[in-house]
């Protein structure tokens, strides 16, 4: 049987020597490359074309780890496993918007691990609970559900950009982006940014400032 080949994106060497031992012993995984940023992983994944890319998500310095999934993710391409400490829905949602095909937390068990990246080989999704729970509850309650496009308009709230900083990063007029925080401020039930960003949080659709 031909062996699963892997790519490992992280940028902490701890984390991808915990991870290398993970794999070692399983006859049907094998451990192609290895990257510490997004930029160095989607070249590798172009040069050694694996059949599953772990994608952190948080790597340091250059492109964040769901660009450079949706920079890997192709028709005839890798499939790509997220495999991160954050499960808020700005995460997840940007994570499964770029292709990712599975997303699962850095605390799960080296069984749960392995099976996540043998359903990633096959085209199956892979998703932890707690993930495959947020997911769900947005399906189930669409009208109150922050779209990734205020997701992400959010999130630079939460750094501290202004409108202005926030329309020329996201390439969107000023007037867009108050049109997104009026529809955030009415689905989140607050009237400021600041009551937003902590409400968010709270709720775990973004990480903590």
């Amino acid at each position: 049987m031909t062996p699963i080949r892997i790519l490992l994106v992280d940028d902490h060497p701890v984390v991808r020597s915990g991870l290398r031992a993970m794999l070692a012993g399983q006859p049907d995984l094998e451990l192609v490359g290895e990257a510490a940023t997004g930029e160095e992983g989607v070249e590798a994944a172009r040069e050694l074309a694996p059949d599953v890319v772990l994608m952190d998500l948080q790597l340091g310095p250059g492109i964040h780890g769901s660009e450079a999934t949706r920079q890997i993710v192709t028709p005839n391409g890798p499939r790509v496993l997220v495999l991160t400490t954050f499960d808020t829905d700005a995460d997840i949602v940007a994570a499964i918007d770029a292709g990712a095909t599975g997303y699962l937390l850095k605390d799960a068990p080296s069984d749960d691990l392995h099976a996540a990246i043998r359903s990633a080989a096959s085209g199956a999704s892979a998703l932890a609970p707690s993930v495959a729970s947020r997911l769900l509850g947005r399906v189930r309650t669409p009208e109150a559900t922050l779209s990734a496009r205020e997701l992400e308009v959010l999130g630079h709230v939460a750094a501290g950009l202004s409108n202005r900083q926030i329309s020329k990063r996201m390439f969107l007029s000023e007037t867009t982006v108050k049109t997104h925080l009026v529809h955030i401020y009415a689905k989140l039930g607050v009237d400021s940014r600041t009551a937003a960003v902590a409400t968010a949080t709270r709720k775990g659709l973004i990480r903590s400032p």
